[in-house]
């Protein structure tokens, strides 16, 4: 039980320094585009935490689970309002933004 919590907490450290590398590394030109794909992913974390969350008897998965739903949760809702900021940078003046 000890080590599998050891290598879970390991890969979840590394997880995220990679990520943390690869996403200062993309330019902003990329950055909004890229947005859905991040949203998607976060929905699988989301998922994949509810279930760990679910079929935990552990007490600190639960609790590690719970943390990576509301993290995963902010980081979707989060994108999603990023994504409608630059949308609506590229909206003409002329344009209802209620006929969307």
């Amino acid at each position: 039980m000890t080590e599998a919590l050891i290598t879970s907490l390991t890969i979840f450290v590394l997880a995220t320094f990679v990520g943390y590398y690869v996403i200062t590394k993309i330019p902003p030109t990329l950055h909004t585009p890229l947005m859905s794909g991040t949203n998607a992913i976060s929905g699988i974390i989301i998922l994949g935490a509810l279930v760990v969350a679910g079929a935990s008897d552990d007490t600190l998965s639960e609790i590690i689970a719970i943390v990576a739903v509301v993290l995963g949760a902010v980081n979707v809702f989060g994108g999603f309002l990023v994504t409608e900021r630059m949308l609506r940078m590229f909206r003409r003046g002329d344009e209802d933004p209620k006929q969307r």
